[in-house]
């Protein structure tokens, strides 16, 4: 049974409708301030709206342009809820990411990449590592204790079970 357009969702309906987990639109709950579901008792959200055309606009502009959440924010900040929503809706089409996004998220312009310092020490000969920090030597570790013959036979059978149940499953999943 479909709801009016203007009924509240549920997290699941919602998380249906734009293809994401709700765990994601919990979580952008926390970085998005302006997502505001109403909560009832038990905790269970409702969304209504104009929430889920917000959502859809953060979800196009994260999934679909590329945007980082630090991104997506400044959009809400400079633009407003009003504009995020009208690209949930397709009424606006969200704009492409510039240079000027790219250096606000802190990705350096073309050319102007710092490189990596390189490490210039090196590593303790071989064997020698745990000496290098001036620790004391580890202490030797005693042999594990060897299997009895009636372990070692049960591993077997485990062993050939296990075989056994891998061929009629590979068996299952070809004749599907």
């Amino acid at each position: 049974m479909d709801k009016a357009p203007e009924a509240f969702r549920t997290i699941s309906e919602v998380a249906e409708e734009l293809d994401v987990p709700q765990h994601v639109l919990r979580f952008w709950e926390t970085r998005f301030g302006q997502i505001k579901p109403m909560k009832r008792g038990g905790g269970r959200r409702f969304y209504r709206p104009n929430d889920v055309d917000l959502l859809k606009g953060i979800r196009a502009l994260l999934y679909g342009e590329g945007y980082t959440i630090r991104g997506v924010q400044r959009i809400l900040r400079e633009e407003g809820v009003q504009q995020v929503a009208s690209i949930g809706r397709g009424e606006t089409a969200a704009r492409k990411r510039d240079a000027r996004d790219l250096e606000l998220d802190g990705v350096p312009a073309p050319g102007r990449a710092l490189q990596a310092p390189r490490i210039k020490r090196q590593a303790p000969p071989l064997g020698l590592a745990p000496f290098a920090r001036g620790g004391e030597p580890p202490a030797a570790q005693p042999a594990p204790p060897r299997m009895s013959d009636s372990q070692v036979q049960s591993l077997r059978l485990a062993l050939a079970e296990l075989g056994a149940a891998r061929k009629l499953l590979g068996a299952d999943e070809q004749g599907e």
